[in-house]
């Protein structure tokens, strides 16, 4: 990404809440047959003090990205949208994109059959919580035996952080009243609309809006 130090973001504990509220990665791998790209869900390793994620791939996606020894790519996008000039003053403008992403860089471990089990089970809890009846991994034997025969199709992984690169571009290079009437906008019932945008332009200024 290309450097711009009003819209760095190097916390840690940013990227770790960036990884929790988006967790549908990509991830890239340059191999002997050029560049592999896969989409996975990811979790943040809890059981590490350094940044690390855990999860999964089908096989034979780990053959197909050559894990071993070199190093890949994953990428977290955090929400975004369109913001038009017409959002600033009337002075001359071009549009622009607002945005929230991370690149992780790391060797994956792959992980032994107990431990992907347990990462597996982790996945569907984290996404099966928010469920009026989460249908759980383990919830009844039937399942539990169907879960032991399909893991077998499946590859764990952690990847331990060893470096990022993130942005997070929410309008701070722009006045107070821009920022707030971009924020307007959305929120409101336009065609550009977005709350979850609108949040993190708000989280990026806290300046303008409050911490």
């Amino acid at each position: 990404m290309r450097h711009n130090p009003v819209f760095d973001l190097t916390d840690p504990d940013e990227i770790r809440r960036l990884i929790a509220e988006n967790p549908w990665a990509t991830i890239v791998s340059s191999t002997s047959n050029g560049l592999v790209a896969s989409h996975y869900p990811v979790l943040v390793d809890d059981t590490r003090e350094e940044l690390a994620i855990v999860s999964h791939v089908g096989r034979p996606d780990e053959r197909l990205h050559e894990w071993g020894d070199h190093e890949v790519l994953v990428i977290i996008q955090g929400p975004h949208g369109y913001i038009s000039p017409g959002w600033y003053d009337p002075s001359p403008a071009v549009p622009t994109w607002n945005f929230v992403t991370a690149h992780l860089y790391g060797v994956p471990e792959i992980l032994p059959a107990d431990e992907n089990l347990r990462v597996l089970e982790q996945l569907v809890d984290h996404f099966e919580d928010p469920m009026p009846e989460p249908r759980r991994m383990r919830g009844t034997l039937e399942n539990s035996a169907y879960a032991d025969r399909i893991s077998a199709g499946t590859v764990g992984f952690r990847l331990p952080v060893t470096r990022f690169t993130a942005k997070v571009k929410m309008s701070q290079n722009r006045d107070e009243e821009t920022r707030r009437r971009i924020v307007s906008e959305l929120e409101g019932p336009g065609p550009y609309a977005s709350p979850e945008l609108a949040r993190e332009v708000r989280l990026a200024n806290p300046e303008v809006f409050g911490a």
